[in-house]
């Protein structure tokens, strides 16, 4: 696998033309192998955004490029070659086994109708199952685990599609503190270009090279998560009183919150 850039320019959607814009324009350029957090508040248009990166939507205006290439000039086979994707809602009702979703990860990347792929594909599901520690579970049917073990399922099948962009919307959802440490080891281990929305700010703080805030559909804030995830900036996207402070003894800045009657 290796990285690849991300350009977006001018992207905005909405779910019909005239209708509500839930993204307004929205540009920035992401370097070859950087993880970007997508963050702000409910409704601030971040599943959307990440909707269109991966071409689930087609943008109102704007482009996606892959490394200089438009998601919507290339198929869409073409685009999952590229891009892949984990998303927050996850099915429980499939009569598949965690090895055989894992596999469905090959699907791009095989010809014509064939249903299952040869030794490299049988390689790369070995290895993406191995880096999210299921092969104790590959012969167990999806609905018979937890919310966590399918997250995790959810992942290994991105990784099986061998992608150079992998987007990730709340990866750390339903996972307990130890995998999600793991989870997070592992984007900032994979030689990717990785984009996902988080929650916890300090968690995108401690993770991303790049925070892109988002209130109410707009952009307010690209860059280094020092600069962007500012007390001012925080405060207003949130309606809250952020505050940085130096968390003892590893000095490392920490934000907290704090209500204020005052904001509405």
């Amino acid at each position: 696998m290796t990285a690849a850039r991300l350009t977006v320019k001018d992207l905005s959607w909405s779910p019909k033309r005239g209708g509500d814009t839930l993204l307004h324009r929205t540009s920035f350029d992401l370097g070859a192998g950087r993880v970007l957090g997508i963050v702000g508040p409910n409704g601030a248009g971040k599943t959307t955004l990440l909707r269109l990166l991966y071409r689930f939507h087609r943008p109102v205006t704007g482009t996606v490029c892959v490394d200089d290439v438009d998601i919507w000039t290339v198929s869409a086979r073409a685009t999952a070659q590229r891009v892949a994707a984990v998303l927050q809602e996850q099915p429980s009702d499939f009569a598949l086994t965690v090895g055989e979703i894992v596999s469905l990860g090959r699907t791009p990347h095989r010809q014509g109708f064939a249903g299952t792929g040869g030794a490299h594909d049988a390689t790369v599901v070995h290895a993406a199952l191995h880096q999210l520690d299921l092969h104790g579970l590959a012969h167990r049917h999806l609905g018979t685990l937890s919310g966590g073990e399918r997250q995790r399922v959810m992942v290994a099948r991105a990784l099986a599609q061998e992608p150079r962009l992998l987007i990730l919307d709340e990866p750390t959802n339903h996972l307990d503190i130890r995998h999600q440490l793991e989870v997070l080891d592992l984007i900032r281990g994979l030689p990717l270009t990785i984009v996902t929305s988080l929650h916890d700010l300090n968690l995108a703080a401690g993770v991303c090279d790049d925070v892109l805030l988002l209130k109410g559909g707009r952009p307010i804030g690209f860059g280094p998560p020092a600069t962007v995830l500012s007390e001012t900036a925080v405060s207003d996207a949130f309606r809250v009183d952020a505050r940085r402070e130096r968390l003892l003894p590893s000095d490392v800045d920490h934000l907290t919150f704090h209500l204020n009657a005052n904001r509405s």
